[in-house]
């Protein structure tokens, strides 16, 4: 009975090693990682370039909203995701129990204020309507910079999570029309103004630094992460994926391809 085990093992041992799942990051596993359309998957095509070059996979899948590319992650349909900020990211799990964690930056795309009537914040009407985001982080980051382009006042102590609510002192009666952000856009002959990210603003041809009536600085909180499932935050392909954002190519990239309306955020 010994001898005849002994000489079945080897039979044995393909079988196992058929049913390992393949690396990610390899030919025969690609790494999946979800960006929405635009600036990220743009920056993307330039991270899969340089990640290549060392052997390393991925590919690209692509969304055009700002919900189903965690709700991908969560369901294991990615690996990982590239196109959400840290306030996004947070009350994303709040609101929906993510255990997800950040493992590197990627870019900031300056949020400006657009309109197709007026030049400045001074010249919108009374009465005018002024689009929004219609998610609650990128929403109150628009009121945000709204009240410091001095359309209106919110009250004191207002943050990212700031509402339609927490204006406090508007003189000019300003509307505002919240719309969900890859809308907006389309939506801005219809209004006096509109907030738009530089992810939907620039492939329309938007620039926040020579077209928007005011806009965010360098100094923004809202750089766009890398980010995994909890369990996968210590992985080696999460680094790995994390650290191509930083290679000169893709730096340079960014700085050429979007004229300064989105800044390398490593």
């Amino acid at each position: 009975m010994l001898r005849r085990f002994v000489l079945a093992l080897p039979t044995l041992i393909p079988g196992l090693a058929a049913s390992q799942p393949a690396v990610p990051g390899t030919t025969a596993r690609p790494l999946r990682v979800g960006v929405t359309q635009g600036v990220h998957a743009q920056t993307f095509e330039v991270v899969q370039r340089a990640l290549a070059q060392d052997g390393f996979i991925t590919r690209a899948i692509e969304f055009g909203d700002f919900i189903q590319p965690n709700a991908a992650l969560a369901a294991g349909d990615l690996d990982a995701n590239a196109y959400q900020h840290l306030p996004f990211l947070e009350a994303q799990r709040a609101q929906r129990g993510y255990d997800f964690v950040p493992v590197g930056k990627t870019v900031l795309t300056l949020m400006g204020v657009f309109s197709r009537k007026h030049r400045s914040m001074d010249a919108l009407p009374a009465g005018g309507r002024i689009a929004i985001p219609n998610d609650p982080t990128n929403g109150g980051r628009a009121l945000l910079l709204l009240a410091e382009g001095g359309a209106f006042r919110l009250r004191l102590g207002a943050d990212h999570r700031a509402t339609v609510a927490d204006i406090a002192d508007n003189p000019k009666r300003l509307r505002i029309i919240e719309l969900e952000a890859a809308a907006i856009v389309r939506s801005l002959e219809d209004v006096d103004a509109a907030a738009i990210t530089g992810n939907f603003a620039v492939p329309a041809g938007l620039n926040p630094l020579r077209d928007a009536l005011v806009r965010e600085t360098a100094l923004s909180v809202y750089t766009v992460l890398v980010v995994v499932r909890r369990a996968d935050a210590e992985q080696p392909w999460a680094r790995r994926l994390a650290d191509g954002y930083r290679a000169p190519t893709v730096r340079e990239f960014v700085e050429q391809a979007f004229g300064g309306a989105v800044i390398p955020g490593s």
